[in-house]
């Protein structure tokens, strides 16, 4: 496994999604896409093991309006 990022580092939906909508993924608390369409508590990398854990059949969708 590769050593991970800085948390200095953002999230690459960070880098395209508006500022108001960047906030700390809750695992490991670097900027990502948090708020609004789109948005996931998790960063890429944190999303990864967890997706896998789910399966191929389960999809992340957001229940937000």
């Amino acid at each position: 496994m590769t050593t991970p990022p800085p948390i200095t580092e953002p999230d690459p939906s960070a880098l395209v999604c508006p500022g108001d909508k960047v906030g700390s993924c809750t695992g490991c608390q670097r900027k990502a896409h948090r708020y609004g369409t789109g948005h996931s508590p998790l960063c890429q990398r944190c999303m990864e093991p967890v997706k896998e854990g789910w399966g191929p059949a389960v999809r992340f969708v957001s229940i937000r309006p």
